[in-house]
């Protein structure tokens, strides 16, 4: 993982998305360094640190221990290579049919992780949280295993800056920083409202997802002008718009990426032999009632913990 975020000189945090590759007026959150913002084709875009990389991010870099909102742009559970590859044959062969999993197929860090669970001794079951990984859980039930999850890490963070604080312990600062890193992932998904929409061009019917925090009308007009490029004919109708659903976004990528419908250099669209299926999928999702939690996120401003 890399550093996502720098402090602008009003204070309040701005994300490596919002900025052009090079050099930055921004400053490290850990130590007060220039930034420079590395926008390249093979690395992640991310910020270094324009000197020497200080030691809170060097050391976090290292460990991938930068906070990061869960389930949001990775959904692998952790799992890695052969691994991940042997739950994705399980699913097929087993969680699709609604077959019963026998116990010797079943891998024991996949339980201990929450993936699959017994349905007595010798049998399992996938859980809603292990078919994140192989893309089959609904959108709704995926929200109800991610926010609980996004909740908790918040109040894990906090609980860690006010031991900090009682305790008179020099990292501080860092966990303060690491605090505001993760509001403002938090802020950025919850402002976001998800689209979902239908493009006809010269004879053709794709489809796009995308998050947006200006007025639907705006970015209808920008995917137009994007598809025009493209296409002579073009015309884009808005099928759905969920508020304050930024965190659903990937996962709607993850689920359907098997529809994936590049057009030049364009990458959010879709080809559905039934999208009808799809849609059901996207309206089985209640509009988002914010909590306290999430409604003070929103109120305070990204602000510099120094």
């Amino acid at each position: 993982m890399w550093l996502k975020f720098g402090v602008a000189p009003t204070g309040e945090l701005a994300s490596i998305d919002e900025v052009v590759r090079g050099k930055t007026q921004l400053t490290c959150l850990y130590c007060g360094g220039g930034l420079t913002a590395k926008k390249g084709s093979v690395k992640e875009h991310h910020f270094a640190h324009t000197e020497e990389t200080c030691k809170p991010v060097s050391q976090r870099i290292k460990t991938k221990a930068f906070p990061s909102l869960p389930l949001y742009d990775n959904f692998n559970i952790q799992l890695k290579g052969e691994e991940l590859e042997q739950l994705k044959v399980l699913w097929k062969e087993y969680g699709a049919q609604d077959y019963a999993i026998p116990k010797d197929l079943v891998n024991f860090r996949w339980q201990l992780k929450g993936l699959l669970e017994s349905e007595g001794d010798r049998t399992y079951h996938f859980t809603d949280l292990g078919k994140i990984p192989v893309g089959a859980l609904p959108l709704v039930l995926f929200n109800q295993v991610q926010e609980p999850l996004l909740v908790s890490e918040l109040a894990s963070l906090e609980n860690s800056v006010e031991i900090a604080l009682s305790a008179g312990l020099s990292c501080l600062e860092e966990r303060r920083a690491d605090l505001l890193i993760y509001r403002s992932q938090l802020r950025r998904i919850l402002v976001n409202s998800l689209y979902f929409l239908e493009v006809k061009a010269d004879g053709n019917i794709f489809y796009k997802i995308g998050v947006t925090t200006r007025s639907i009308e705006e970015r209808i007009a920008e995917v137009q002008r994007d598809v025009r490029a493209h296409y002579s004919d073009v015309a884009v109708s808005l099928l759905g718009l969920w508020e304050h659903r930024g965190n659903v976004e990937l996962y709607f990528k993850h689920r359907y990426k098997a529809f994936n419908y590049r057009i030049g250099k364009l990458t959010e669209y879709f080809a559905f032999p039934n999208v009808k299926a799809v849609l059901n999928d996207l309206y089985e999702m209640k509009p988002r009632t914010l909590g306290n939690v999430e409604v003070d996120v929103l109120s305070l401003c990204d602000r510099s913990p120094r």
